[in-house]
């Protein structure tokens, strides 16, 4: 795993804001229609709308939070949908703790 790409991904507030939305994908986008955002995931459209944030801008910040595997990325006809991987952050803060000492 790239760690450098991970520590990347949490430096940003847009980012965190994102994985937080997404750790209750049903609260936070339920009125999603395309597609059930729990099962499915949320329309990068939907993330966009949620940070009042260009779709370039939030492309750009998903990118980032793919590369680092802190979230999963499907297309399904023109849309792209986005899920957390809680496994993945994790294994992220549990590596950051033992590198940290904090255990």
């Amino acid at each position: 795993m790239d760690r450098s790409m991970q520590i990347k991904a949490m430096a940003s507030d847009t980012r965190l804001e994102v994985l937080r939305l997404l750790s209750d994908p049903g609260r936070h986008f339920g009125h999603q229609w395309s597609a059930d955002p729990v099962e499915f995931g949320v329309c990068m459209t939907m993330i966009a709308e949620a940070l009042s944030i260009s779709q370039p801008t939030v492309s750009r910040h998903l990118d980032i939070l793919r590369q680092a595997g802190f979230i999963t990325v499907r297309k399904h006809l023109k849309w792209s949908y986005c899920k957390r991987d809680d496994a993945a952050i994790r294994g992220y803060l549990d590596w950051m703790a033992k590198d940290l000492s904090l255990r």
